[in-house]
């Protein structure tokens, strides 16, 4: 779950405040025929009408493609606003959004006051991010508020460019709501954990498949994607959808969940029809048996009884997908079966947004969800774990602090259990990631120890190739099929005893990526480079070469850990602002090399000799997102380093 700063905690009294809301309503002949998300926006905007703010909302309406397009106004949302609210919704008819009619309307306000400003996709720099239009944005408030997570996951000027250039960005309560559901579900679910997951391609959820099963105890697949794994396994599928493409990802998810104890269920039984067509003939056959000349269109009753058993048995439950063409009648019983099964568990149920959303509300299941969640992408991007633009933008820059232990060369398998049973009590609950990174040998026993908790487990090092005659050497596959998540790599003692290079650094990054685990990559200065004033210029060296071929999907998951070598050790120490200026360099270095979007996600600790009493004040840096710790992480002082801010 990511950091947040939510409309609870700022004040804006006499403050203009621009919202970001989701107003894209359905209209007919314009007039709004559904109104459940300006309904929704109310207890966002509501509170900092009484916290005597001065509201200016915005939203993106349909897709006008940066043209201005009448039919698309968002005019008629004022009107249904006032009516609502009980009181005056001025509606700032400019085209431009940001013109003459919302700058008189903006300087007008009083406390308390609402305006709408015109659909922000009417202008063309809106869905490409440019700084032009984000400035006239910051430019109408003191305070932004982003509460639309259904856009959370493009990175457009109105949830993500005006936040480089407000002084204070926060998430209102629907935002919110999905922050802590959707991050609570997946990083910190009562167990056991089930995932039900469906739709039509495999090749839309790859990402998100092979997340889960780093997470889940249940893997429930079906959909039309069920088909593909069906065939991977050796069965007939008949004309039913499948990706030749993804077969052998699919064997390969299989196993992982083996390897994993993942316990995948897919369907045994398939209801197949001869043609697409609600009025086809139909029937119920194996799902590794279906005929030349039928497909399958939803899952079969020995497979609803399946899954419904699953359900029942955990205490959290995320679906996205339905498991048939629920739009037909005759072909929703799978879907409703599993809606019922959802509402009657005993569980935190999630729905995932898109069609398994619309299902559930269809069906009239959606009050017996604990959550539904109103963005079908964006719910989809943040179940594959990746950070969302809208939501970093808005949340402390949206990136969840990463607090890791490097061990170094200390503590046999013993002493490292040992030393986990008396770090446990003092990390839980602990508002940040956290890792250990131990040496090879203590990964197996310690990724037992830990199992259940809130602690991770990575290695200290590896090498770039798979196996051969490099003796001593541990492979990435070792790492992974050992258990561990992280990995570190190009630490300044790696570099400085074993002649690490940066190109050697780059390697191991890619082959991290392939093998799915997270780096820690490490970079830093001396303090003869410090002193000759080569430190921004001899760390954008180190990162540019280090992220060569990475692209900036996989960027975004990396974690970058600067280590002033100088102040490792040596008595010395590096403020919190020169520790905050080389993180800065770094994050626009990144920013250089791919994006703002990949900038904003990637995580970079501190790593010079950080304490209990210093955790603090550098983790408060805007930059700083954790720290990679020494010596400290093998006492009790990093109990204090991860609870830096209680």
């Amino acid at each position: 779950m990511l950091n947040k700063v939510s409309v609870d905690d700022i004040d804006v009294r006499g403050k203009k405040v621009l919202v970001r809301c989701d107003f894209n309503v359905p209209l007919a002949d314009g007039a709004i025929t559904d109104d459940t998300r300006i309904v929704a926006s109310l207890p966002t905007i509501n509170k900092l009408v009484e916290g005597g703010g001065r509201v200016i909302l915005c939203s993106h309406l349909g897709k006008p493609k940066g043209t201005v397009k009448p039919e698309l106004s968002l005019k008629p949302v004022a009107e249904r606003l006032s009516e609502l609210l009980g009181k005056e919704v001025r509606f700032a008819a400019d085209p431009e959004v940001t013109g003459p009619n919302a700058k008189a309307a903006s300087e007008a306000m009083q406390d308390g006051d609402v305006i709408l400003l015109e659909n922000t996709r009417f202008r063309k720099e809106e869905e490409k991010n440019e700084d032009n239009f984000s400035q006239e944005l910051a430019a109408l408030c003191d305070v932004y508020v982003n509460d639309a997570f259904g856009t959370a996951h493009r990175a457009h000027c109105s949830n993500v460019g005006v936040t480089k250039y407000v002084p204070t960005a926060a998430v209102g309560y629907l935002m919110q709501r999905e922050i802590e559901f959707l991050g609570n579900a997946v990083d910190n679910p009562a167990r056991p954990f089930a995932a039900v997951l469906g739709g039509s391609k495999v090749s839309s959820k790859i990402s998100v498949i092979n997340n889960l099963l780093e997470k889940v105890d249940i893997l429930i697949i079906g959909g039309g994607m069920a088909y593909t794994f069906i065939k991977a396994q050796g069965g007939s599928i008949g004309n039913s959808l499948v990706e030749e493409d993804y077969i052998e990802y699919a064997k390969e998810m299989v196993e992982k969940a083996k390897a994993k104890g993942v316990k995948m269920l897919l369907p045994t039984d398939t209801v197949v029809a001869d043609r697409f067509d609600n009025e086809a003939n139909s029937k119920v056959v194996p799902s590794g048996e279906i005929p030349e000349g039928w497909m399958g269109v939803d899952i079969g009753p020995e497979t609803i009884a399946a899954f419904s058993a699953a359900v029942s048995e955990a205490k959290t439950v995320v679906w996205n997908g339905p498991m048939g063409v629920f739009e037909m009648e005759n072909f929703a019983a799978g879907t409703r079966a599993m809606a019922e099964a959802l509402a009657n568990a005993d569980a935190v149920t999630v729905i995932g947004g898109g069609d398994s959303a619309a299902a559930v509300n269809q069906m009239g299941y959606g009050d017996k969800m604990t959550h539904i969640s109103t963005g079908g992408g964006a719910s989809l991007e943040f179940l594959e774990g990746k950070v969302l633009p809208g939501v970093a933008a808005a949340t402390d820059k949206g990136r969840r602090k990463i607090i890791a232990g490097n061990w170094k060369m200390n503590k046999t398998p013993s002493e490292a259990l040992a030393l986990i049973e008396m770090l446990k009590p003092l990390v839980a609950g602990a508002d940040a990631d956290v890792v250990f990174c131990v040496p090879a040998i203590d990964i197996i026993p310690a990724v037992s120890a830990v199992k259940g908790t809130n602690i991770h487990i990575g290695a200290e090092n590896m090498y770039f190739e798979e196996s051969g005659a490099y003796t001593g050497e541990i492979s990435p596959a070792m790492l992974t099929d050992a258990g561990a998540e992280y990995v570190i790599i190009g630490h300044s003692e790696r570099r400085g005893y074993f002649a690490e290079t940066d190109e050697t650094v780059n390697k191991k990054v890619l082959k991290a990526f392939e093998h799915g685990l997270i780096p820690i990559i490490c970079c830093g200065e001396s303090l003869t480079q410090r002193e000759q004033g080569i430190t921004i210029e001899w760390v954008r060296q180190q990162i540019k070469i280090a992220f060569l071929g990475v692209n900036a999907d996989q960027a975004k998951t990396a974690v970058i850990a600067y280590e002033p070598i100088w102040a490792i050790g040596t008595g010395k120490v590096a403020t919190d602002e020169q520790a905050e200026e080389v993180c800065c360099a770094i994050r626009k270095c990144i920013e250089d090399i791919y994006d703002t979007d990949t900038a904003a996600a990637i995580r970079i600790q501190y790593g010079g000799s950080v304490t209990g009493a210093s955790a603090a004040g550098l983790f408060a840096m805007p930059d700083i997102d954790g720290g990679l710790v020494g010596g400290a992480s093998l006492k009790e002082d990093f109990g204090k380093i991860v609870n830096y801010d209680k």
